[in-house]
């Protein structure tokens, strides 16, 4: 087997590794009866408590509440491993072509997904999240690797204009911040999803599908918390990597910012983002929709990502598809 070959099998095992682990987590997520015991903190219903002895169940389920976090513990497992292969698929790329994988559209993407996945496991680890969660989490990065196959290009040497140190410093940083956000983007959804089924709730209508997913949800203040801490934590991030790539741009074309479209979506998303924190910490009012500027973030993000890849031309014209 070639070091390509070996590349794209690890890269497979990846994908059905957390589609695996997707529908583990989904088994938790519905047959562990558990709820919150205290609002607003996350960690009351996060992996420090999954094996405490569920409540007084009411009737007979298909499955038992202790199969069910089996199958979240299982669903963990699988998780890591998928990380694993994902990561072993990058290396096997880096020692196959001899250079920094993020080439092409498609070794970006992966890495944004690789960036996010590890987000994800640091939270659980941490105790900041509910594992059940990783039903979402494994979701997102199942589609984003998905998504990644209909730009696969084969391995193979970097175009001269990428044929820098700076790629290891500028790409990679957009790549870290834009897994991160993804994950604050997951939060930033499920925050608003819950916050519409408390005032379902509290207003006395009936719950209907899909929006009943959310009484397992942790309560929507914390979520709320969490999101804004991913946030905080990756917008410097983020500012970096414009910077730098700004300073690539004066050595490789003898000015900092050309006006291209991919230099102008970086600074929209960043704008957006900044527009996000600032409403986050402003009124009541503000606060409220600050979610949704989250998620507005995260769709430029992904406009940036594709269709100024594939639509349009310019200076960054490395999609390699």
């Amino acid at each position: 087997m070639t070091g390509a070959e070996a590349a794209n099998a690890l890269f497979v095992a990846t994908i059905l590794t957390y589609a695996a682990a997707m529908f583990a987590y989904a088994v938790e997520y519905a047959f562990d009866k558990r709820a919150p015991k205290r609002a607003g903190r996350l960690a009351a219903v996060g992996s420090a408590t999954d094996d405490a002895p569920p409540p007084a169940a009411t009737g007979e389920a298909p499955i038992s509440p202790s199969a069910a976090r089996g199958a979240g513990r299982l669903g963990l497992v699988l998780t890591h491993l998928g990380t694993a292969a994902l990561a072993a698929s990058i290396v096997t790329r880096v020692v196959y072509t001899g250079r920094w994988p993020w080439g092409n559209m498609f070794e970006y993407t992966v890495g944004v997904a690789l960036a996010g996945m590890v987000t994800w496991l640091v939270l659980v680890a941490n105790g900041n999240v509910p594992r059940r969660l990783g039903l979402f989490a494994t979701f997102a990065v199942t589609m984003v690797l998905g998504t990644s196959v209909r730009v696969y290009t084969e391995a193979g040497p970097l175009v001269p204009a990428l044929d820098s140190y700076w790629i290891v410093i500028h790409v990679t940083a957009a790549i870290a911040s834009s897994g991160i956000l993804l994950i604050g983007c997951v939060f930033a959804i499920l925050h608003l999803v819950k916050r519409r089924y408390d005032r379902q709730v509290s207003d006395g209508k009936s719950i209907r599908f899909p929006l009943n997913i959310a009484e397992r949800l942790p309560d929507a203040t914390a979520l709320e918390r969490l999101t804004f801490k991913i946030h905080v934590f990756a917008f410097p991030l983020l500012t970096f990597g414009i910077l730098a790539g700004a300073v690539w741009a004066h050595f490789a074309w003898g000015r900092y910012w050309a006006w291209d479209p991919k230099e102008v979506w970086a600074f929209i998303a960043w704008v957006v983002y900044a527009a996000y924190l600032h409403a986050r910490v402003s009124g009541r009012s503000a606060k409220a929709n600050a979610p949704w500027i989250a998620i507005l973030g995260y769709a430029v993000m992904l406009f940036n990502l594709t269709a100024v890849n594939l639509v349009f031309s310019g200076l960054h014209s490395y999609a390699g598809v």
